[in-house]
Formats: structure tokens, C-alpha cells, sequence
């Protein structure tokens, strides 16, 4: 655009306007007229982000010629003062239209840019513009080819969304960082150059401890601005100060329970870390984006799933799994992040692997590009085998690469005055690396923050054959739901229509279907279906149980159906992860010795319980955490799960967390259990009868939820 802004001037210098005009035009007042009738369709077709390329290419020609006619009309001499004042104030109006149109997406601010790209198809939207208001469109010049790159890593299965397209051609430009080409380029080691630093730098941490906590110092903890109706706990705000103060690498190591996932977001808000990048592993991406939701709602945040067809390209926030960040590290490495967070760090300690050399170049490019961009690495296990686990994180997080200390940590060591052959290094050496921003709280540390009991829920992504199988078989539920209201409807008298949703027509038409449901028709139905969204939950509530079980120890994993047992059980062994089970068709020797090996034996990390057989009567306090595989009917049922390890002898707060299939009645069903569980407590304190509607529960008022959100949604069509 700024080549195009020159010519501009070039040509108004002379008198002629912004393209060779015709010897007979219109008034110029038409391409005003133009302009502004162009820019009331833009208006009308951005309604908020994504915006459609097509309308987006509008709104940059607006643009441009609105800012090239306006250099045109001041640079007119044949125009008096009255003209160009009136030709000015119609320019101005059409600026303040397209300033509005962006304040309902700010990314098409970035089409204003001076060095903005003016791609082939705007170049032919603003010829077809010119002639349009009678003129003659400039000749172009050739665009200049692209600078060849190098294919990035694993380019033979790279993919590209159209929406990051989209925004590079919007623009294409990242300008040079000198403060960050500076910083890692600054001079090294002195003192200690020659020596071997790395390994003393491991064996710091074996040899250095003497007792001391693995925790950096943090600021004391102060309000952080949150959402209404969100509040950090003290220890959250510590690292959330940390980034507010200028501290931008992290190895947060918290406990699971601990917040991590909120500290995360939180501090790259602090830190002004956008657009973000989150990797994690598939199981719970899309609790991120539900997190990002609660934490900073005025943030968007795009879950990259297969190819990336659905990539919202301007989001703020990118989150993708490891096991497809393979076909996306190419244009992950070039969108220009300036921050970037790794959950479940502790998957790249092979640094070998594939998935962590993806990781280590995506830093890598990050930190070329962007002056202390956020880095921070989550994880409850930064060691799993031995201390060399800690190497590819600590290389992703900047603070060495492969054969020595970078830029700060070798500032702090050199500071130190010492060497690896003195008395006191490694100690000295140790709390250098952990003020690079090790943080590490264990429940116990923080029990004054955390209630003693609380349901974490972990949304995930159904995908696949099984996922689109269960969204079609709602879908046709909730057709059929709606086919019988509207024949209900349609038999009413006419005395008896209402406006809008007859809410009393979708009770009886939610409790008809419960009934034939319950009578087991052999259709599709709420309990066939919620069985199949359990079965379809199995492997991945299985896979958070492992990663959890890693980080915590002891967990207790709860299904409701026995082949959701199994699959979870299959997946232990096929891991190599010790398990015990306890099901309803056990004997009562069978069933003590199970309880046994996981209450006494170290090796035996989880215990796969039948939610029906192993609900009450258990003492399972050794461990403090618990998944939920499956919801149950009842906050009741799910409560005497949770009291399996809630009870007395249980010395640390308790954390239970529910699998919850996104974007399915699954989600219904949570919010359900939790407005019983409220019901039942008002019913326990005394509450007015009036206040307990002792008739619903959870399967009718899932139906009705159902019903409506379809009608709704029909009505808003």
C-alpha cells in the first residue's frame, strides 16, 4: 500500500488524479459515491471475526482509495477552498464508516498498514472500483516474487489453513526484532568459558539441594483483574505478578489441581503475549479453549483439530495437539507469536523424539522473532526417568541449547564467581536456574488457597467416526423431538396458542419421550445415547488418568459401564500401568485384594472402579485425586464417589474431574448434576418447599434442554 500511496502522490503532483483519467469523466464526486456505498456493504457484512476474505479485500480497497483520492483532492490546485473542504469532509465520512466497521474486528486494522499487501485479487477489486466511478485504472507493476525459504520441518506433511493465509496476505510483514536478534547474540561466558557447563548444570539439582524448595522467588500475591464471577487464589497471582513484572520464562511445575492452565492464560494477558500458541496433548485442547473462555473471555481462541480447515487464522490464541503438530509447524513457525506455552512439558524430555524437535523449533523461531517473548512450560513432572529430563525443557524455555548456558543463566553463573571444581557451585548453580523461573507448589503448600473438595471439569473433543456418529444421532433426536411439538402445537385449539416456545408442550413432549425411552423402544434414545458417548469418552478419560496418575501418583478412575471398564483397563496394560479393579461381579476376596494392592502397594497407581459397585463402602483416602469417566443421573451418586477418597484420614484437598464430551448432551448433564447438588443442599438447610421442585430430574430436564435449544435455534434461521 505504500507504493500504491506514492503513486498517488506522484500523479496528484501533476494535477491528474489517482489513475490516468479519462479526457471525459463524471464528477469525481462519483467514486466518492462509490466509495461510500462500498464501504455500507462492508459495513453490513462484518458483523464480528472471522470476516469472509472476499469482504476483507473489500474493506483494504476502501481503504486505499480513500487515502489515495484524498492526496489527490489536496494536491489539486483547479479545486477552490469551498470544494475541496466539501470533497475532504465526504472523504472523512466514508474513513469514520470503515474505522467503525473494524471496531467490530480489529484484525482488519492490520489492512491499513502503510506496508499492508496489496494482493492480486484487491488490485483487480480496485480496477473494477475505478472504472466503476469512470476511471481508468493505473498500470501495476509486476509484483516482486517472493524471497525462497527453506522447507520447514517436516515439510513433506505440512498443511495450511486459508484463514492463515488469509492473515498473512493481509500482512505479510513481521518487522525485524533488533532487541531480540541483540539478546541472543549477547557475550557469553568469560570467566567459565572452556568449561563443561551442562552436566554440573543436572547434577546441581541431585547434589545442590540440601533441603531447599525448587521454587523461584515470587511476588506476594495481589488482586489480578478476572471476569465476574472468577477469582484467582493466592498462589495463582504470584505468577501472574511475576509476568506483569517483566519475568518471562517459566517451568511451572505446580501440582495438578493447582491452577496451572489459569496461570498460564493470566500471565500471557500480564505479559501481553498475543497471538499465543498452546501446545497440549489431545485430551485436553479443548479445555483450553473452554479455560480460555472463563479466564479472558475477550480473547479468541481457535483449537487447531486434523488439517486445520476450521482455523479461525486472527484468533489471539492457537491451541493444537502434539500428535498432529507435525502438518502445522510450518506455518505455526512464520505467524509471528509472541508467546508460547507447552502443556504436559514432560512429553518432550526425549529430545530425539519428533515431537520435540517441532517444539525446540517453534522456540527457536519465536525467539528470533519477538524481544522476550513468554515462554512457559507446564508440567507436575518435569522429571519422570532421571535429571536429563529436564534438558529439552529447559532448551525450549531459552535458557541453554545443546552444548552450553545462554544469555541470562550464564550472566548468573559467571556472577557467581565460581566454577564447577568449587566448593559451592552447585548450589550457587542450582538457585541460578531456578530464578530463571522454576516455580513448584504442592497442594500441601498451598492447602489455605484450595477448597478441600472440588469437581474440575475436562471437556473433550469427540472425533472421528464415533464422534460424528453420536452428534448425528442427537441431531435426529432433537429432530424428532421437535416433529412431535409442532404436531402437539398444531393440535391445540386456537384459544390456547402462545407466542414463542410453548415451554408446557416441550415438558409433556420431553416426558412422552422419557417414558418410551425407559420402556427400551429399541430407537435412539437419551440412554442409549449418553452409553455411547461414554464408550466414546473411554480411551481419552483413560489417557488423562495415565498423564495424571504420573504427575500425582494414586488415582481412582470411575465408569459407570463395564465396557468402558475395559477399555480404560486395556489401555493401563498396553501402557505398562499397574491397575486394580473393582466391579460388582467380583467376590468379596477378590474385592479386598484388589482394594489391598492399591491402598498398600507403590506400583499399583490406579484403581478402574464400577461407579454402581464400588460407590460406597470403600476407604480409598491414598489417593487424593479421582477421574470420572462417565457422568451419572445424580449429584448423589456422583457424590459417594467422591467421598471414596473425601472422608476422614484424607490430608490433602481433594480434586475430582469430570470427562465431559463438548458440544454433546453431555455438557447438558453436567450443568444439570450441579443445579441438584445446589437443590439438595437448600433442601438439607431447611429451604421452603416452594424453592425444591421435587418433580424434575436430571434425564426430563435434559430432554427439555434438548427440545428447546432446537427450537431456538430453528427460530433463528
Amino acid at each position: 500500500m505504500a507504493r500504491a500511496g506514492q503513486r498517488s502522490s506522484g500523479g496528484a503532483r501533476n494535477g491528474r488524479g489517482a489513475g490516468q483519467r479519462r479526457n471525459h469523466r463524471p464528477s469525481e464526486r462519483s467514486l466518492i459515491s462509490v466509495l461510500t456505498g462500498l464501504a455500507r456493504e462492508v459495513d453490513r457484512s462484518v458483523s464480528g471475526p472471522p470476516t469472509r476474505p472476499a469482504v476483507r479485500t473489500k474493506f483494504q480497497v476502501v481503504a486505499l482509495l480513500v487515502r489515495e483520492e484524498r492526496a489527490r483532492v489536496l494536491a489539486d490546485a483547479d479545486l477552490n477552498e469551498s470544494k475541496r473542504a466539501r470533497k475532504l469532509e465526504q472523504l472523512d465520512g466514508v474513513a469514520t464508516l470503515i474505522a467503525r466497521t473494524a471496531v467490530r474486528d480489529t484484525s482488519l486494522l492490520q489492512l491499513l498498514a502503510e506496508d499492508a499487501r496489496v494482493s492480486d485479487s484487491a488490485r483487480a477489486v480496485k480496477a473494477t472500483v475505478l472504472r466503476s466511478a469512470g476511471l481508468e485504472p493505473p498500470e501495476e507493476p509486476e509484483p516482486e516474487p517472493a524471497p525462497a525459504v527453506e522447507p520447514p520441518l517436516g515439510a513433506k506433511n505440512q498443511v495450511q489453513p486459508q484463514s492463515v493465509t488469509a492473515r498473512q496476505l493481509a500482512n505479510p510483514f513481521l518487522a525485524p526484532d533488533f532487541e531480540a536478534a541483540a539478546a541472543r547474540n549477547a557475550p557469553q561466558a568469560r570467566r567459565l568459558a572452556g568449561w563443561e557447563l551442562l552436566e554440573p548444570l543436572f547434577r546441581s539439582f541431585e547434589q545442590g539441594a540440601n533441603g531447599a524448595a525448587s521454587c523461584m522467588t515470587l511476588p506476594d500475591p495481589r488482586p489480578v483483574p478476572t471476569p465476574a464471577g472468577r477469582e484467582l487464589m493466592p498462589h495463582q497471582s504470584q505468577v501472574v505478578a511475576a509476568a506483569a513484572s517483566g519475568h518471562r520464562t517459566f517451568l511451572l511445575a505446580d501440582e495438578p489441581g493447582l491452577g496451572k492452565t489459569a496461570q498460564a492464560l493470566l500471565a500471557a494477558q500480564a505479559a501481553n503475549a498475543y497471538p499465543l500458541l498452546v501446545v497440549s496433548p489431545n485430551v485436553v485442547k479443548t479445555n483450553w479453549e473452554n479455560e480460555v473462555r472463563l479466564w479472558t473471555p475477550q480473547k479468541r481462541a481457535t483449537v487447531v483439530h486434523g488439517d486445520g480447515d476450521q482455523v479461525d487464522g486472527f484468533a489471539d490464541i492457537v491451541i493444537v495437539n502434539y500428535e498432529i503438530l507435525d502438518r502445522h509447524v510450518g506455518w505455526l513457525g512464520d505467524l509471528g507469536f509472541r508467546g508460547m506455552v507447552v502443556d504436559e512439558a514432560h512429553f518432550i524430555k526425549n529430545k530425539t523424539s519428533q515431537r520435540s524437535q517441532h517444539i525446540l523449533a517453534l522456540s527457536d523461531r519465536i525467539q528470533a522473532r519477538a524481544a522476550r517473548p513468554l515462554l512457559m512450560a507446564l508440567t507436575g513432572t518435569p522429571l519422570i526417568n532421571d535429571i536429563e529430563d529436564f534438558r529439552a525443557i529447559w532448551q525450549f524455555l531459552g535458557w541453554i541449547d545443546d552444548t552450553m548456558p545462554l544469555g541470562p543463566l550464564m550472566a548468573s553463573l559467571e556472577e557467581t564467581g565460581l566454577t564447577p571444581v568449587d566448593r559451592g557451585f552447585f548450589a550457587a548453580a542450582r538457585s541460578s536456574v531456578i530464578d530463571m523461573g522454576i516455580v513448584r507448589r504442592q497442594k500441601v503448600d498451598v492447602v489455605a488457597d484450595i477448597p478441600a473438595r472440588r469437581v474440575a471439569d475436562m471437556p473433550v473433543e469427540l472425533d472421528g467416526a464415533a464422534g460424528r456418529s453420536i452428534r448425528a444421532a442427537e441431531a435426529a433426536l432433537a429432530a424428532r423431538l421437535v416433529e412431535r411439538y409442532r404436531a402437539a402445537v398444531q393440535a391445540r385449539s386456537a384459544d390456547n396458542v402462545v407466542d414463542g416456545i410453548d415451554h408446557e408442550v416441550v415438558r409433556r413432549v420431553a416426558a412422552s419421550e422419557l417414558k418410551a425411552a425407559s420402556a427400551d423402544s429399541g430407537a435412539e434414545n437419551v440412554f442409549t445415547m449418553v452409553r455411547r458417548i461414554g464408550q466414546a469418552k473411554a480411551s481419552l478419560a483413560a489417557d488423562f488418568a495415565a498423564q495424571l496418575s504420573r504427575n500425582v501418583g494414586k488415582v481412582v478412575f470411575f465408569a459407570k459401564h463395564i465396557d468402558v471398564m475395559d477399555q480404560a483397563e486395556q489401555m493401563f496394560a498396553d501402557r505398562g500401568i499397574r491397575y486394580a479393579s473393582i466391579r460388582g461381579d467380583q467376590t468379596p476376596k477378590v474385592r479386598a485384594k484388589n482394594i489391598a494392592a492399591f491402598v498398600d502397594d507403590p506400583e499399583v497407581s490406579i484403581v478402574v472402579c464400577s461407579l454402581t459397585a464400588a460407590g460406597v463402602g470403600l476407604n480409598l483416602q491414598v489417593a487424593s485425586n479421582l477421574v470420572l469417566a462417565e457422568l451419572s443421573w445424580t449429584d448423589a451418586e456422583q457424590t459417594q464417589a467422591i467421598d471414596r477418597i473425601h472422608r476422614i484420614g484424607q490430608d490433602q484437598p481433594v480434586t475430582a474431574w469430570r470427562i465431559i464430551a463438548a458440544h454433546t448432551i453431555d455438557s447438558k448433564i453436567a450443568e444439570l448434576i450441579d443445579s441438584k447438588s445446589g437443590l439438595a443442599a437448600r433442601a438439607l438447610d431447611g429451604a421452603p418447599d416452594e424453592d425444591l421442585d421435587t418433580s424434575s430430574n436430571v434425564q426430563l430436564e435434559a430432554l427439555v434442554g434438548l427440545l428447546t435449544d432446537a427450537l431456538t435455534a430453528e427460530s433463528l434461521v
